[in-house]
Formats: C-alpha cells, sequence, structure tokens
C-alpha cells in the first residue's frame, strides 16, 4: 500500500516533469524515473523498484501522449501515413524491450538510465551551443510554411525510426519522443511539427502495451501492480496540469537557457543514482 505523502510525492513529480515537458518538448519518463528512484525508491530494494517505477512511468505516458495526440490532431497537423509507418515497428520494438528489461536486475536498468540522460544531456549542449538544431527546426517550419512539406524520406525509413526507438524505450521505460522526433527530423526528413504529432499518436499506444507487458511482470520481481496504479494516478494528473502550464511558458522563457539547466539538474541527477554523489 502507497503511503499519502509518497502519493503527494508522486503528484510533485508529475506536475514538473509536465511543466519541463511542456516547455523543453521532451517525454516525461526522463524527468520521472530519476525523481521515483531518488524520492520514493529505498536502496534496499534497489534491484526490484525499478520495474516498479518504469510500469508507472509508462502508464502515466499513456495519458500524456494521448492528451497531446488529441491536441495535435484538434490543430490539423496528424499524419495518418506517418502513424501507419511508424506504429508497427515501435509496438514491436518495445515488446522486444520490455521482454529484454523483464530479464535484467533493476539496478542494471537504472545504470543504462543514467547512460541515457547522460548522451541526452551532451547532445542539449552541443545542438544548444552550435545552434545546428535550432537553425533546422526553424528552416523546416519556414519550408513548411512557404514552400510547401520538404521531400520525405522513404517509407522503410519512418518504420525503421519506429523499431529503433521502440526496443530503448521497452528497456528503459520510456515514451521515446526525444528520440523519434530527432530521427524523423534528420534521417526522416519530417517537418518539426509533423514529427512531433505523429510522436505522440504512436507514443501513446506503445506505451499502454508497454505498461500492460510490465504491470503483468512486476509480480515476479516482487512488486504489487497495485502500487503502480496508485503511483501513476497523481503523476498523471500532476503531468496533466503541469504540461498545460509549461506549454503557457514556452514562448515566456529563452528555451535554449532552460535546455542547458534541464541537462544540468538530470546529469548530476544521473551522478546521485549511481552514487557518486
Amino acid at each position: 500500500m502507497i503511503a499519502p505523502d509518497v502519493l503527494l510525492i508522486a503528484l510533485a513529480i508529475g506536475l514538473v516533469a509536465g511543466v519541463v515537458g511542456g516547455l523543453a518538448g521532451i517525454g516525461g519518463s526522463i524527468i520521472m524515473l530519476p525523481a521515483l528512484a531518488l524520492f520514493v525508491g529505498h536502496e534496499a530494494h534497489r534491484d526490484t523498484e525499478q520495474h516498479l517505477f518504469q510500469a508507472t512511468a509508462m502508464l502515466v505516458n499513456v495519458v500524456v501522449a494521448w492528451s497531446s495526440s488529441r491536441r495535435h490532431q484538434e490543430a490539423g497537423v496528424h499524419d495518418p501515413h506517418l502513424r501507419k509507418w511508424l506504429l508497427p515497428g515501435l509496438v514491436g520494438g518495445m515488446v522486444v524491450g520490455v521482454l529484454i528489461s523483464e530479464q535484467l536486475r533493476g539496478r542494471w536498468l537504472q545504470y543504462g538510465l543514467v547512460v541515457f540522460l547522460w548522451v541526452y544531456c551532451l547532445y542539449n549542449v552541443v545542438t544548444v551551443v552550435t545552434g545546428a538544431l535550432r537553425r533546422k527546426a526553424a528552416d523546416t517550419e519556414k519550408a513548411e510554411t512557404e514552400q510547401g512539406e520538404p521531400q520525405q524520406a522513404a517509407d522503410w525509413k519512418i518504420g525503421t525510426i519506429g523499431a529503433m526507438t521502440g526496443v530503448p524505450s521497452g528497456i528503459l521505460g520510456i515514451g521515446g519522443g526525444i528520440v523519434m522526433v530527432p530521427a524523423m527530423q534528420i534521417w526522416g526528413r519530417v517537418g518539426l511539427r509533423r514529427a512531433i504529432a505523429a510522436s505522440a499518436s504512436v507514443m501513446w499506444v506503445s506505451a499502454a502495451i508497454g505498461s500492460i507487458l510490465k504491470l503483468y511482470g512486476l509480480g515476479s520481481h516482487g512488486q504489487s501492480r497495485l502500487d503502480a496504479l496508485s503511483l501513476a494516478a497523481p503523476m498523471a494528473l500532476g503531468a496533466f496540469l503541469g504540461s498545460r502550464i509549461g506549454a503557457g511558458w514556452t514562448h515566456k522563457l529563452k528555451l535554449p537557457h532552460l535546455k542547458i539547466a534541464i541537462s544540468a539538474l538530470l546529469a548530476v541527477a544521473g551522478l546521485r543514482l549511481v552514487g557518486v554523489i
């Protein structure tokens, strides 16, 4: 049974994850998983709790991605063709990834998450410092507005992006948007807005399947499915509210500076998870 104070912590984690996600355009899991490990986890249960946290984060991702997908549909940027090619590979990769994660100890999943956090942080710093990603996004949006959609890559490349995103997402318990969106822009030659909309439209499906598999396997790790659902409920509420707050702040703050600050915090959280600090 989850204690009331832990549920309040989960609500706060979801709120922060939603605000940061809305501001910086990143998935909630990359905030939720380290925060759960640091503020809810117990060192004695390190080898099993990470499986619980992954199931929780995947459940929250279903709500957040579905809500985002609905907004993109209302804005008219949903692309059924991209969804058709992304979804099979993403779902298949997610299933494979979750099955792999079930064979791994929780501490190794945490180490994998830390490596992913550091790669993400370094990528953020490089792209902000050089300005390459920002210029590419601006050029893409200009092309979409003035000259129409740029020539999209072959459909098999889009399908491959889905599969390549699904496997690590299933292993680490993340949504995968922070991998899928840049990959679709760079390799798939998909415009930024369409890439974000397509990512949300398939992520809630893959997260739903991944969370079901992860919930099913919790018993073998000595964890409770009810605990995962109890943690996910306040986190989903917090993330839903936070994402709307973050979206409202997007045009008021300097996002490059924000991404550097978020990267620094995540890098420190990664060091804390592995006991370096």
